[in-house]
C-alpha cells in the first residue's frame, strides 16, 4: 500500500520570517496582559498571559531549532541535527503541562475568595490577545502539517485563541453581573484545556525519541513485503524507526536462499525499491546471511541473539 505523508513544504526563509513576526507579537502581548492582569486583578488574564509567554518561548525554541535542523551531518552528529525539532516539541508540551497544573492551583485558591476584577480591562486586553493569537495561528497553520515542532506551536496558538474568547466572556459577565467567581473558573477551564492538548500530543515526540516504530507504517506488512522478495528466505533483527519526523528508516538481517546468495545486489535493489515505493522508507541498512549460516532462533524484532545468551550460561 503506498505511503504518503502529504506534507506541505514552505520556503525555509519565509517560514523563519513568519516565526519571527509571531515571536514579537506574542512578546508584546505577554507584557501587556501581565501588566493588565495585575492592574485589573484578573487571574484569567494572567493565565492567558502565561500561556502566551509559553508561546513566545516555544516560538523562540522553534526559531532556533529550525536553524539548527538545517545543519548538515558532521563527525559529532553523524545522523544530522533534524531531531532537534522533536526535542523542541517535547520541551514545549512539557512546559504546557507545568503551566496547566500551576493555573489549576491558583484558580482553586481564588475560587475560595474571588477578588475584585476590573472587567473592562479584561475585555479589552482579551480582545487584543484574540487578534494576536489568531494572527499567529494563521502564520503557522500551513507550516504545521509538515513539522511536529510547528504543530506543537500551532496548537499552543489555537488554544490561546480559545482562551482569549473565554477571557472576553468572563470579563463581560463581571461587568454585567459582578460574577467575580467566573474569572478563576475560566482560569481552571483554560488550564484543563491546556493539559488536554499537551497530554494528547506529547506521546508523538516521546515515541520518536524512544526510537519507536513509525505509527503510520504497518510493521507486519513491511516484514511480509521483505519476505516476499524472490530469493529471500526470512528476515530477523528488524528495526523500524524514525530518523526525523517524516523520514522513516529500517535496518534488518536478510536471510537469503542458496540461489539468492549469488544475486545479492539484485535482491538488495529490489528490497530497497519496495521499501521506498510501498512504505516511503528511503533509508535502509541490510545485512545478508546465507540460509545455511543464518542466526538460529533469532528474534524478529530487536537485536537479541539467543544463541549467544545460551552459550553464556552453559
Amino acid at each position: 500500500m503506498p505511503h504518503d505523508h502529504g506534507h506541505t513544504h514552505i520556503d525555509p526563509e519565509s517560514g523563519d520570517r513568519r516565526v519571527s513576526i509571531a515571536i514579537w507579537a506574542n512578546g508584546l502581548l505577554t507584557v501587556a496582559q501581565i501588566v493588565g492582569g495585575i492592574l485589573s486583578g484578573s487571574l484569567a488574564l494572567i493565565a492567558d498571559a502565561l500561556h502566551n509567554f509559553s508561546d513566545m518561548a516555544s516560538l523562540m525554541i522553534v526559531f532556533v531549532a529550525r536553524k539548527i535542523a538545517r545543519r548538515p551531518a558532521d563527525e559529532r552528529m553523524t545522523f544530522g541535527y533534524g531531531r532537534i525539532e522533536i526535542v523542541a516539541a517535547l520541551i514545549n508540551y512539557t512546559t504546557l503541562i507545568l503551566i496547566g497544573f500551576y493555573l489549576i492551583y491558583e484558580g482553586g485558591m481564588r475560587m475560595i475568595d474571588p477578588p475584585e476584577v476590573a472587567g473592562w480591562t479584561v475585555v479589552i486586553l482579551g480582545g487584543v490577545a484574540l487578534v494576536v493569537d489568531t494572527l499567529t495561528a494563521l502564520l503557522t497553520y500551513s507550516m504545521q502539517k509538515g513539522s511536529v515542532n510547528i504543530r506543537a506551536l500551532f496548537l499552543h496558538n489555537l488554544s490561546d485563541a480559545l482562551a482569549s474568547v473565554a477571557v472576553i466572556i468572563g470579563g463581560s459577565l463581571i461587568i454585567l453581573y459582578d460574577m467575580r467567581w467566573v474569572d478563576p473558573a475560566i482560569t481552571i477551564g483554560i488550564a484543563l484545556y491546556i493539559l488536554y492538548l499537551a497530554f494528547t500530543e506529547i506521546g508523538g515526540p516521546i515515541r520518536t525519541l524512544m526510537l519507536g516504530s513509525p505509527p503510520d507504517i504497518d510493521n507486519a506488512a513491511v516484514v511480509e513485503a521483505l519476505r516476499s522478495v524472490d530469493g529471500v528466505a526470512d528476515v530477523h533483527h528488524v528495526h523500524l524507526w524514525q530518523m526525523e519526523e517524516d523520514k522513516a528508516a529500517l535496518d534488518c538481517h536478510v536471510v537469503l536462499t542458496a540461489g539468492g546468495w549469488g544475486k545479492i545486489e539484485k535482491i538488495k535493489a529490489a528490497i530497497k525499491d519496495r521499501l521506498k515505493d510501498d512504505f516511503n522508507i528511503a533509508h535502509s541498512s541490510l545485512e545478508f546471511e546465507h540460509e545455511d549460516r543464518a542466526h538460529e532462533n533469532a528474534d524478529l524484532y530487536g537485536h537479541g541473539k539467543p544463541e549467544e545468551e545460551e552459550n553464556r550460561f552453559h
